[in-house]
């Protein structure tokens, strides 16, 4: 008994030890379950759906950026990539309509070199080989996507005809380089310009829907789910795209010529401060320019153009008016252990007006009146600068603008010989638009404008936010706005300016030369920064144009009146002849001037032959002269003759007042290479008269 009764106990143990490892077992995996359900449950049911629903997203279409009279500057157009699942094709619709269908595609896609035979062979390889996601073209236009999914068996969508098209947005800018560093580029690892600053508006709000795998792995959208996309703002901005390309030209023009490292062109708007033009052009690797950063708003030491400040810091104090006298002592002086010297010294120069060494650009002239009166108190000096805003940013509607920087009375790097130097532009570094702002300022009567680029944001054609002209400050009362007025003003009629007069409209500036010392460069190296600044009409100021160009390293031209003032005439010149500002002199380059006498301007022998003989009357000149340049003169008995012109092969001619064809023939015979816009008669010209001509050398006229 005790035998058995031990077996039984043993088997009751084994029982035991077997139930209780099946317990312990289900529980944990009762456990298990319960922890998978809580914890990873969310996951695994989401997996789940998602093999048979999923969430698409409709994206939002990019709003556009346009100009105010409604100019298109940048615009989203789609593209598609093509792919084909050839594996839901019916076998014998392929082969009814392989040829047809190679036939089209040969004809939609020539540039592609195939022939039928080719895209036949591609596209039957690929059958046979059950491509499910067989790539047939990229980027194609809209018209090419719609003609392509209208081909036989295309035509059958995607269930059947294996279609599948992958539409993407691309950014363009109708105007390719013009404005492009302003207007910015829109990619998905780079935003810049107004497309960065305004991404917000412009990017919209992206939408959804639910779709649903159904039979042959077509995803069908569920009726209820979508969520509309809400698409983005219009920017409308201040830009004016005519402007801008005379800018652009005028600008590379004079870059080129003399191989410059960047220039920048600004064009405000006097009463409001909107910018009307702002061009940006760098020297590339190649030689070539192209809109590769703002330089607009790099600070940089001005040089002259800062005088300015210093003659509204000397007139706000009181300190001075512009009819006393100052000794500019030949064009030298000695402050400290220093020599400052100007850019033409002349011993014969003594004693003269305030408004005459301004004119001149007298460096000494300044950096005394600046010593004299803010030696003891430079702080002073530095305060009215600061209450100019010229250390604060300019407040532009665009990412990066970099602060500016003015020396500190307290600072280490302050000297004996920083208020001199700082009164003629050095020790102070500002940018472009501060300058713009500035002589703006003294345009519009003391009321400094913030600059801006956008004047409103718009939805469905509605103006949903508009951004209105800022007063920043004003720069002082009326009587030191007017003798300000009448030293800019001497600047052109009197002084550096001089060579950029225009016999039918009135304008002031300041030219402006400065030695470069930054980013590794040393003022040693001979690099120079030209400038011209200044505004027009003068009696009623419209615009203030800014150009700002930078030197290549010892080049044979640096001076702003000489690289930069060119420019300033040739977009004046625009603005003129297009009547923006609304005024009503005459704007043919053969007008009546004040004397009632209509000037003859050289041409062709030919020409000059053809208006003889629609007056009735014989051309006083011999066959032998048709090719060659004639004027008109008049002598002392009021009696007109016509007289061969004097020109010299290799140097540049006086062509403003020419017909285009006139023109044309002189500049081209010299071997040079023409550039024109606009229409009419040539009202200005890209290379100063008297330049000396290289073969192959690019001019642009300007015609009005």
């Amino acid at each position: 008994m005790s035998g058995q009764a031990n077996i039984k106990k043993d088997i009751r143990f084994r029982v035991y030890i077997t139930f209780t490892c099946i317990f312990l077992l289900g529980c944990a995996v009762i456990i298990k379950a319960a922890l998978i359900q809580v914890k990873e449950g969310p996951r695994l049911r989401s997996m789940a759906r998602e093999m048979h629903t999923r969430f698409d997203v409709l994206e939002a279409e990019r709003g556009n950026i346009v100009s105010e009279d409604g100019t298109l500057l940048s615009s989203s157009i789609p593209e598609f990539d093509v792919h084909l699942d050839l594996s839901v094709i019916d076998s014998t619709l392929f082969e009814q309509k392989i040829d047809t269908l190679s036939l089209c595609l040969a004809s939609l896609f020539v540039s592609s070199g195939k022939t039928a035979e080719q895209f036949k062979d591609e596209l039957v390889n690929a059958y046979d080989n059950k491509n499910k996601y067989y790539l047939l073209a990229r980027k194609l236009k809209y018209y090419e996507y719609e003609a392509l999914r209208g081909f036989p068996i295309f035509n059958k969508g995607k269930a059947r005809g294996g279609f599948l098209a992958e539409p993407r947005e691309k950014r363009k800018l109708p105007y390719d380089k013009l404005a492009r560093r302003t207007i910015g580029v829109f990619r998905d690892s780079n935003i810049t310009g107004l497309e960065a600053k305004y991404n917000r508006d412009l990017k919209g709000e992206n939408g959804r829907r639910v779709v649903q795998k159904s039979t042959g792995s077509v995803w069908v959208p569920i009726d209820g789910s979508e969520v509309d996309p809400v698409n983005g703002r219009d920017v409308v901005t201040t830009l004016d795209m005519d402007v801008q390309n005379v800018a652009y030209h005028a600008l590379l023009s004079k870059l080129q010529e003399y191989e410059c490292a960047y220039g920048t062109c600004i064009v405000m708007e006097v009463a409001t401060g909107k910018i009307r033009t702002l061009v940006n052009l760098g020297r590339q690797a190649d030689g070539s320019y192209d809109e590769d950063f703002n330089y607009a708003t790099i600070p940089t030491e001005p040089g002259s153009t800062f005088k300015l400040a210093t003659l509204i810091s000397l007139l706000t104090d009181k300190k001075i008016n512009v009819e006393q006298t100052v000794n500019i002592t030949g064009g030298h002086a000695q402050f400290g252990n220093r020599t400052m010297s100007d850019s033409h010294p002349d011993a014969r120069l003594g004693e003269m007006p305030i408004w005459k060494a301004y004119a001149i650009s007298s460096n000494v002239g300044m950096a005394k009146l600046a010593d004299n009166y803010y030696r003891s108190n430079p702080k002073k000096y530095v305060d009215h600068l600061r209450a100019l805003h010229l250390d604060q940013p300019t407040g532009i509607d665009l990412l990066g603008e970099r602060r500016s920087f003015i020396t500190d009375p307290s600072s280490k790097l302050w000297s004996g010989t920083t208020l001199p130097w700082m009164a003629t532009g050095y020790g102070v570094m500002i940018t472009p638009l501060h300058t713009c702002m500035l002589y703006n300022a003294v345009a519009n009567y003391g009321k400094m404008m913030r600059p801006y680029l956008v004047s409103s944001i718009r939805e469905y054609g509605r103006n949903v936010k508009t951004f209105e002209p800022k007063v920043i400050t004003t720069i002082g009362d009326s009587s030191v706005i007017a003798q300000l007025r009448k030293c800019t003003r001497a600047v052109v009629t009197d002084g550096t300016g001089k060579g950029i007069e225009s016999p039918y409209y009135t304008m002031a500036g300041k030219t402006g030369t400065a030695q470069v010392a930054d980013k590794g460069i040393r003022y040693t190296d001979g690099v120079y920064q030209g400038s011209y600044v200044g505004y027009m009409p003068f009696e009623n100021p419209k615009y203030t144009i800014c150009v700002v160009i930078r030197t290549k390293a010892h080049s044979a031209a640096y001076y702003g009146g000489t690289i930069a003032a060119p420019v300033f005439r040739m977009v004046a010149d625009k603005i003129f002849s297009q009547n923006m500002g609304s005024w009503s002199a005459p704007l043919d380059s053969m007008a009546r001037t004040s004397s009632g006498v209509v000037m003859a301007k050289a041409a062709t022998a030919a020409s000059y032959d053809v208006l003889f003989g629609a007056l009735g009357k014989r051309m006083p000149i011999a066959m032998d002269y048709k090719n060659r340049m004639v004027q008109v003169v008049m002598d002392s008995s009021k009696h007109a003759d016509v007289q061969q012109k004097h020109v010299y092969r290799g140097v540049m001619p006086d062509v403003t007042g020419m017909t285009l064809k006139d023109a044309v023939y002189m500049l081209e015979s010299y071997g040079a290479n023409v550039k024109v816009t606009g229409k009419g008669k040539v009202l200005t010209q890209s290379v100063a008269t008297g330049t000396r001509l290289i073969k192959g050398q690019n001019i642009l006229l300007q015609l009005g």
